[in-house]
């Protein structure tokens, strides 16, 4: 059974956090970058771990082993920065995302990737746009377009412009 949306072939990006391995539509990863020092900002939820200037241009960044009720990423020799873009109604808005690792890039045929359980899992069903599968292993495809909602979006775009000013 394959999901519905999910009609032809994509390469997708998969990185770990802990232990389980993730994967993201190449088309949202603008690029990955070695980990890099991150500047926090006062008064965001814990799971924005700061920002980051990429070549002039401040990118929030967010704890993705947070976000989802892991513990907190700590910088080691794989970790990394996933620098996506998001859809919010109308606007793109880049942010990085941190990853214990990158491991490849590999498409996906339709009927590789199953819906989400709705159980059994620690994250969100509606964070899962499908679980693939390759070889024995379960990757679990993020929409990343719903791991966050408006409301956070919102703040991580306050955070940029904060930044900016300052």
């Amino acid at each position: 059974m394959s999901v519905a949306g999910i009609v032809d072939v994509r390469p997708y990006l998969t990185f770990t956090l802990d232990d389980e391995l993730f994967a993201v539509d190449v088309a949202k990863v603008r690029e990955v970058l070695d980990y890099t020092t991150i500047t926090k900002i006062p008064r965001t939820p814990e799971y924005m771990r700061g920002v980051i200037n990429l070549r002039g241009s401040v990118v929030p960044v967010i704890d993705l082993r947070l976000k989802f009720g892991m513990s907190k990423t700590e910088s080691k020799i794989n970790t990394c920065i996933i620098v996506l873009e998001i859809k919010l109604e109308d606007e793109t808005i880049i942010l990085g995302a941190l990853a214990d690792s990158v491991q490849e890039v590999f498409e996906l045929e339709p009927d590789q990737i199953e819906p989400a359980p709705k159980f059994g899992t620690k994250f969100r069903a509606e964070f899962l746009r499908g679980m693939g599968k390759r070889e024995e292993n379960f990757i679990m495809i993020l929409e990343m377009d719903k791991v966050f909602s408006s409301d956070e979006l919102a703040l991580v775009q306050q955070t940029e412009n904060a930044s900016q000013l300052a």
